[in-house]
Parts: C-alpha cells; sequence; structure tokens
C-alpha cells in the first residue's frame, strides 16, 4: 500500500507499507515513515522519515521492519494510523563470511559510536578511522530480523492548511518488555536538507550540523535551499532532541531530529511544521 497526502502546492508526504527508495543504502530494510515529496521527487533518501519509532534494549537497538496503515475517519485526507512491526537489529556482515554473531564487536562498535557523538573534536578522525576498518575488514552493515518483536503504534494528523503534521504516540508498558530507551526519528535526505538552524539563533551547515548533539531552543529546523523547503520540530517535556546529519558515501544521507525518552514517559506527542519558504 502506498499513500499520497498533500501537503500545500507541490509538497507532499508519502508512506508506503513496502520501502520504495533508498533500497540501495544499508537501511533499506527499515521500515520507512512520512516522506517528504516535492514536485513527485522523493526528498527522503537514506533517512527514515517522519515520526518513526526506535527501541532499545541495553545495547540492542530494534527497527521497524513493516508496518500497517490504517486511515483516520475511515479516509487518509486528514492522516492516518500507523503500527510499526519492531523486529529488526543492525548486524555487521563481512564479505564472504555471512553475519558476526561476536558480542564483542557490538560492544566495540556502540562504544565508538557513542564516543564519536559525545566528542566533536575527535569526530572527523574517528569516523575516517571507523570507514578505513571497514573497507580493510571488508565489513558492512546489514539488518535481520530478530528474536524480539513487538507492535508499535503512532497516529499522524495532518492539517494541509498549516504545513502540521500532529504525531502522537501510543501507550505501551516499555518497562515488562526490556526496553530502556525510546527513540522517535524525524529525517530527510542529507542532500537537500544541509542547513540547520534554531529559535536561539544557531546556525549551521553541512558537517558543522553534528551527528548527534543535543538541542536547547524552543524550536529546532532543517532547510531545504534548493526547494525552498523547511521542516520544523519544538522540544517535548520528558524528552531530549537532538538534532544530526550524516553524508558518507552510499552508507549514509540522513538529517533530521530524534526525541529520546525513558520508557517510562507516560505520554509523548509532537508537531513537525512543514513550511514552503519565500
Amino acid at each position: 500500500m502506498k499513500i499520497d497526502l498533500q501537503l500545500s502546492p507541490g509538497i507532499s508526504l508519502m508512506m508506503a507499507t513496502l520501502s520504495v527508495d533508498g533500497n540501495s543504502y544499508p537501511t533499506g530494510r527499515i521500515q520507512k515513515g512520512l516522506i517528504l515529496v516535492y514536485e513527485g521527487q522523493e526528498l527522503c533518501e537514506e533517512g527514515v522519515g517522519f515520526g518513526v519509532p526506535i527501541l532499545k534494549r541495553g545495547l540492542r537497538t530494534i527497527f521497524p521492519g513493516k508496518v500497517e496503515i490504517l486511515p483516520i475517519g475511515g479516509s487518509f485526507t486528514h492522516g492516518m494510523y500507523a503500527r510499526y512491526k519492531m523486529n529488526l537489529e543492525e548486524k555487521i556482515i563481512k564479505s564472504g563470511s555471512g553475519i558476526i554473531n561476536n558480542p564483542s564487536l557490538y560492544h566495540g562498535k556502540n562504544f565508538l559510536a557513542a564516543v564519536i557523538r559525545r566528542l566533536p573534536y575527535l569526530r572527523r578522525l574517528l569516523t575516517n578511522i571507523s570507514n578505513l576498518l571497514r573497507s580493510w575488514l571488508a565489513l558492512e552493515t546489514t539488518y535481520e530480523t530478530t528474536n524480539f518483536s513487538v507492535d508499535i503504534s503512532l497516529t499522524y494528523s495532518i492539517d494541509p492548511e498549516t504545513g502540521r503534521i500532529d504525531v502522537q504516540l501510543d501507550r505501551q508498558e516499555y518497562d515488562e518488555l526490556g526496553i530502556t530507551e525510546v527513540i522517535v526519528m524525524n529525517e530527510q535526505g542529507a542532500h537537500y536538507f544541509d542547513r540547520y538552524q534554531d529559535s536561539d539563533g544557531m546556525s549551521a551547515v553541512g558537517k558543522e550540523i553534528g551527528i548527534w548533539d543535543q538541542v536547547g531552543a524552543a524550536n529546532a529546523t532543517f532547510v531545504d535551499l534548493e526547494h525552498q523547503i523547511s521542516f520544523s520540530l519544538p522540544q517535548v517535556d520528558g524528552a531530549n532532541l537532538y538534532r544530526g546529519r550524516e553524508l558518507i558515501g552510499r552508507r549514509l544521507a540522513w538529517s533530521g531530529f530524534g526525541y529520546s525518552f525513558p520508557p517510562t514517559l507516560q505520554h509523548f506527542r509532537y508537531v513537525i511544521t512543514v513550511k514552503q519558504r519565500s
């Protein structure tokens, strides 16, 4: 199933129950959320789209592999319900040898990723080292079905007149599932959305944006100058808002935001504002 929703003249939102674009990227198996489309051109690249849940279970990260879409009030005009099946986990494969299941490798990978995110002055060096090791050891990323599976539901309510997308996550008893952190991603393509600005007056372009930096401003925005489109997100009580952009060959090409919050948070809701800039 593929749904197209008009947001404003020339701009629409698309969601499909199967990946439509980005299959050439390692993340191609991850189920995407709402994708921005400008005059028929998808702007998402490797990004997962708006309103996509991710679950952390300790060091394990669980991604959605499928989604079931239902209309609000019998019509998709004003939005949809989306039930994601969380059943994919990131794995490393070695060319010619298959999936590597050594826990030490994944501990090391997660530790390196945490250092890269938390120490901006070391990011370029450590990212280059990581890329060299991947090439030298013939390592690639894939996403495989895991033995853990749970359904997570979100509601997307869309107001074409204002360009607002209201996203609400259905409450789950995450503690009983062993969930340690919930993340809701909002990404589009890195080639397009390469400029960041926020309500505190900060502005950044390209690599200046960082790959996972906490946002302190009340509102933050990514801008696509080519198509004169922007999307903005606010702070949400009980959650931390992060911004990021990664563009690495044919492996990564995303820009956007992620909300991170503990499994004990009782209510999570936010609004994405998409604007056509003049």
